[in-house]
């Protein structure tokens, strides 16, 4: 529940709070005090669009607060918390700044956040109700919308069955699409998949085979030079001619040391490691000699080496940078080429799987229908006895739930023709995302009048209460804890007035609601009273937030009803009203 809204800088208003409670708050005001300022600051909390304009003239930026008890919100204070803000002692704090540049910013407990965080995190705190919607309730999407909502779980439910069927179905209507228009381009592309892997299977590479050819071929070009720098190596280590080498070397100074071994033990020891030099050297020796006769010059191997490599490196060229990567690429073009070729097989699942779902999105739709119906018919009761009690005794609402039915599409042999009508048991219907209905309130304003629209058959002040019991009966159904209806009651009066009051006074039993209005019948409903006053300084008129007691309860009432604040008719008229509106308050009059 909001607790308190704190306002500097916004329009008229230069610094001011509002202390809020639960049952029915009003607020009221000459015109342009600027009572239409705390909508806007709810607005702005509620991460509506920012507007510079709005800024205070001479003010760098406009700032509103509001403290937001979380007691029985704990989706709300979970919500705080995943956006890096802090719940302390039970309240959080919200926060929107707006620069006369135009720059916005947004703070959830402490926080700074993007303004879509701060819509999404107080979206569930409040729902406004403003004179805009009395036109945008006049439009068929939102007599839908007002009716999925009124009929609660059971519609939300099936419409989001529905929805997701619809969705299935489109996303398989155009992939049949895609398969069907693209066949020829298909069939193209397999036709080279094919090609490529006709080539690669006729020379049958194996993993790793180009790497080893390139040294292979390296190693059978150079046989000459290698087999002569093996044989001398090998004449170095060990020579047959007689010729000094390593081996003779090593085995000489071994044996000179071998001759004073046991005069020195150090001299042991370097005979013993140069022993270990003549083993390695001979071992060493005989591994060259045996390298030597095995390098071999053959001009035909060197050939076939070449051709294979070339065969391989024209593979390389088209399909990957190394056979590994040729292999791996005709893996997948194997597995692409199934599917390329299962062309018809595939258009076959896809028209029998669209069949199939178009049957559950008619019956889908079918029990989305019938649950719409259900709705219709108790807010269409909900709301005619809500007119009965805003001075409409005779007046009825229907709500009109129906389908548009259409010919049967003519045979096509196009299997991706989509968008086709539904076939609904024995009719077809033209069908959309929100379902097969389309939603209409309907007016009878008098006895043995047929219902007509409400943009045709209401006049202001009809629509307006229609409107505000619309409103009402919704509102019941919402779970939102802070209701805002702003000036709803325009082009009521007289008993019509007192009845709204009592309608909202009712409301506010079970909810925290909030009135911006100029009707003394309803602001004597209400469980606490705000008036916004105006005052002017010479240069810039500022307005301020006052909450009024009895006796200055009883001046505004006069105010608005006289517009004379001494008038003794006119505070006898206020005092009565307050006495007639007191046991209906939500709250126990003190």
């Amino acid at each position: 529940m909001l607790e308190e809204i704190r306002i500097s800088s916004l329009g008229v208003i230069d610094s001011s709070t509002l202390e809020l409670g639960p049952g029915l708050t009003v607020i009221t005001g000459e015109t342009g005090a600027g009572k239409t300022m705390i909508v806007t600051a709810l607005g702005l909390l509620l991460g509506g669009r920012s507007d510079s304009g709005a800024v205070r003239t001479g003010a760098r930026s406009a700032r509103v607060e509001g403290l937001v008890r979380v007691d029985g919100l704990g989706g709300f204070a979970t919500s705080v918390e995943d956006a890096g803000g802090e719940v302390e002692d039970g309240h959080v704090v919200l926060a929107r700044n707006v620069s006369a540049e135009g720059r916005s910013r947004a703070f959830v407990g402490g926080a700074s956040v993007p303004v879509s965080t701060l819509a999404s995190v107080s979206e569930p705190l409040v729902a406004v109700h403003g004179q805009s919607d009395q036109h945008r309730l006049l439009q068929p999407r939102a007599q839908r919308d007002a009716l999925d909502r009124f009929g609660g779980d059971a519609v939300a439910g099936a419409a989001a069955a529905y929805t997701a069927c619809f969705e299935r179905l489109r996303a398989v209507e155009a992939e049949l699409v895609e398969v069907v228009t693209s066949a020829r381009e298909r069939a193209r592309e397999a036709d080279l998949l094919r090609f490529g892997l006709g080539e690669v299977e006729a020379v049958s590479p194996e993993v790793g085979e180009d790497v080893a050819l390139a040294a292979e071929e390296t190693r059978l070009g150079f046989s000459d030079t290698l087999r002569t720098a093996a044989e001398q190596a090998r004449e170095a280590l060990s020579s047959e001619d007689g010729a000094p080498d390593a081996l003779a070397t090593t085995t000489a100074a071994r044996s000179a040391l071998e001759s004073v071994r046991a005069h020195d033990p150090e001299a042991a020891g370097l005979a013993d490691r140069l022993g270990e030099i003549s083993y390695l050297l001979s071992d060493l020796a005989a591994d060259v000699a045996s390298y030597a006769t095995r390098v071999e010059v053959d001009p035909a191997r060197l050939a076939a080496v070449s051709e294979r490599r070339a065969a391989l490196t024209a593979l390389t060229r088209k399909y990957g940078e190394t056979i590994d990567e040729v292999l791996a690429w005709a893996e997948t073009s194997a597995r692409r080429l199934l599917d390329l070729d299962g062309t018809d097989e595939r258009v076959e699942q896809l028209r029998q799987e669209r069949a199939e779902l178009r049957e559950e999105l008619a019956d889908r739709g079918l029990r989305l229908s019938q649950l719409r119906g259900e709705a219709a018919t108790r807010l269409a009761e909900a709301v005619t006895g809500e007119l009965g009690m805003l001075a409409m005794p005779h007046a009825r609402v229907v709500v009109e739930v129906r389908q548009h039915a259409v010919e049967a599409p003519a045979e096509t042999g196009d299997p991706a023709r989509v968008g086709t009508p539904l076939r609904v048991g024995k009719r077809w219907l033209r069908y959309a995302p929100s379902g097969l209905d389309e939603v209409d309130l309907l007016l009878a304003a008098n006895t043995g009048s047929e219902p007509r629209p409400l943009h045709k058959g209401a006049s202001g002040g009809e629509l307006s209460r229609v409107m505000l019991a619309l409103e009402v009966a919704l509102a019941g159904t919402s779970p939102v804890p802070t209701f805002v209806f702003d000036e709803v009651d325009a082009g009521v009066g007289g008993t019509a007035a007192v009845e709204v009051g009592r309608r909202l006074a009712r409301l506010a039993r079970d909810a925290q609601v909030l009135v911006v209005t100029h009707l003394p019948q309803v602001a004597a409903y209400a469980d606490r009273h705000v008036v916004v006053s105006k005052s002017n300084d010479g240069t810039v008129t500022s307005s301020g937030l006052a909450v009024l007691d009895d006796t200055q309860r009883e001046r505004e009432l006069s105010r608005m009803m006289a517009g004379l604040t001494g008038s003794d008719t006119a505070l006898a008229h206020a005092r009565e009203l307050l006495e007639v509106a007191g046991p209906a308050r939500a709250l126990p009059v003190g």
